[in-house]
């Protein structure tokens, strides 16, 4: 029997045409993965090229193609972005790479604890040196902790109810395996179970990775990382993501609302970015079809302004 794909890569040819690869330049690959998009731009680079990949799961490291002295794997956050890049020599690149979605591999492995369908520990770490987990979350934060980060990052309709509940049975019950966490809290549950859990499970694996944040600080480090006319495509699977990304890409910032802090006019305000991709590009029927996990994904490109 052949082994599981351990990642297909979403938006593939989208992501190629939106990064406008140069064969001599300098590109990174933010969360490697399989490696599908990477392989894919390593195609088009000729020797002068030059790839740095970055992922916090070491499972990532075996899909580093051998003997080829073109890519650098760094087995780190994408929040040290830059940090790591001068480690490398790497001051300025032609285009940078996101693909923010949890891998395949990391959704089929069990004992991961991603994925509602499986029985394993309550864990969601990307970066299994770390020591927080999705039990430590549910064992130890507050109730209004709880509330707070399922209404924020899981939009589950009854987080308050939830938090709660969380408080209540981790008591007299162990919320240690997915089983024991999800039978505790079947009486909370609000319509479909499989969504339900799906959106509580996001809710923790957010925190437990501290996505968003990380997320924040990698956008940051990306113009002064890009050459002029460089470029950045970012792909996201929630709306969060989407928006953080969607604000950055136009404003350069985090901020919803418009900000006036130059009423003067005395200091110039262009956002060192210009969005290539007036709406966020989706899959085709076609390849929703082949990759069901590609459903909910969204891409967003953008390329530096002014002077380097």
């Amino acid at each position: 029997m052949s082994e599981p794909v351990y990642h297909v890569p979403v938006l593939l040819q989208e992501v190629i045409d939106g990064l406008n690869i140069r064969p001599d330049g300098v590109y990174v690959d933010c969360t490697f993965g399989g490696g599908g998009h990477s392989l894919e731009i390593l195609k088009r680079l000729n020797a002068e090229g030059r790839m740095i990949v970055f992922d916090q799961d070491a499972d990532a490291r075996k899909n580093v193609p051998e003997n080829d002295d073109r890519i650098i794997f760094v087995p780190h956050n994408f929040r040290h972005l830059q940090r790591f890049c001068r480690l490398h020599r790497i001051t300025q690149v032609d285009g940078i790479l996101a693909d923010l979605g949890v891998s395949s591999h990391q959704f089929d492995t069990a004992d991961r604890g991603f994925s509602t369908r499986f029985e394993g520990d309550l864990d969601m770490r990307m970066d299994q040196r770390q020591e927080l987990t999705a039990y430590e979350v549910v064992n130890t934060y507050t109730e209004q902790q709880l509330h707070k980060l399922f209404e924020q990052y899981g939009e589950v309709t009854n987080s308050k109810t939830l938090a709660r509940t969380i408080v209540q049975v981790r008591k007299n019950v162990s919320l240690r395996t997915i089983s024991n966490f999800k039978q505790a809290l079947h009486s909370v549950v609000k319509g479909n179970p499989h969504k339900y859990f799906a959106q509580v499970f996001q809710a923790l694996r957010i925190e437990v990775n501290d996505e968003l944040g990380a997320l924040k600080e990698m956008l940051q480090q990306v113009p002064p990382l890009l050459k002029p006319a460089g470029r950045v495509a970012i792909i996201t699977f929630h709306s969060l993501e989407d928006r953080i990304v969607k604000n950055f890409f136009r404003k350069g910032n985090f901020e919803e609302e418009e900000v006036d802090i130059d009423p003067f006019g005395l200091q110039s305000n262009q956002p060192p970015l210009k969005a290539v991709t007036k709406k966020p590009i989706v899959p085709t029927e076609a390849e929703m079809k082949r990759n069901s996990r590609a459903r909910s994904a969204r891409l967003r490109v953008a390329e530096k302004v002014g002077e380097g």
